[in-house]
């Protein structure tokens, strides 16, 4: 058995940390160590995990290799919040052909997220 797990190597963890829980209602769920600062934080988004690893120089402005897609209830509402908890927003939102409504946004640390809802059937 496999499971794909992302991970975000990050420089500031408690700037991540608050944008994915007040975005996207992620719980931690797991860090290492139990006490003090943590090097490992394990959130929960619905049924997804999403790992943030603390290092000091994580080499940020590097072309992204990896972009985040995660399913919200309201694109619209959440595209609302995202500046307002350090994220930016790229473009959208837009109906696409495949049945999504899809915006594209940044997290604090430049990260490329894509957040998406179903379009409902008419």
């Amino acid at each position: 058995m496999s499971t794909i797990q992302p991970v975000i190597v990050t420089a500031d963890q408690d700037v991540l940390l608050g944008f994915y829980t007040k975005l996207f209602g992620a719980e931690e769920i797991f860090r290492v160590p139990a006490e003090g600062p943590a090097f490992y934080l394990g959130l929960r988004i619905g049924d997804t995990d999403l790992g943030l690893v603390a290092k000091t120089d994580p080499l940020t402005g590097a072309a992204p290799r990896i972009l985040l897609s995660i399913g919200v209830e309201d694109v619209d509402e959440t595209l609302g919040r995202v500046a307002a908890l350090g994220g930016s927003v790229r473009g959208g939102p837009n109906d696409m052909p495949w049945g999504q409504r899809v915006a594209h946004i940044q997290d604090p640390d430049g990260n490329p997220l894509n957040i998406t809802q179903p379009i409902p059937a008419r």
